[in-house]
């Protein structure tokens, strides 16, 4: 049970980190630059603003994920039979 809500904590404190970074770099990132992705008949607009804070937000989703990960590794790894 201790394991559970250091890793529910562990989550929380990464998605709450992951969101502050993610509106700070929106907000201190101007909205007009970014770059121009060529397509067949036209162009994308990408923000860097827009591309920071999904970075961000993507970051913050492979942590918890590879949190849990090791947990149920932890749970059914060799040492889960002691």
């Amino acid at each position: 049970m201790d394991q559970t809500i250091q890793m529910a904590f562990r989550i929380a404190l990464v998605w709450a980190m992951g969101f502050l970074i993610a509106v700070a770099v929106r907000a201190l990132l101007p909205g007009d630059g970014g770059v121009n992705w060529p397509t067949a008949t036209s162009a994308i607009f990408l923000s860097y603003r827009k591309v920071a804070y999904w970075t961000c937000i993507l970051a913050t989703l492979t942590v918890t994920v590879l949190v849990v990960v090791r947990a149920i590794l932890a749970d059914f790894g060799p040492a889960a039979g002691n």
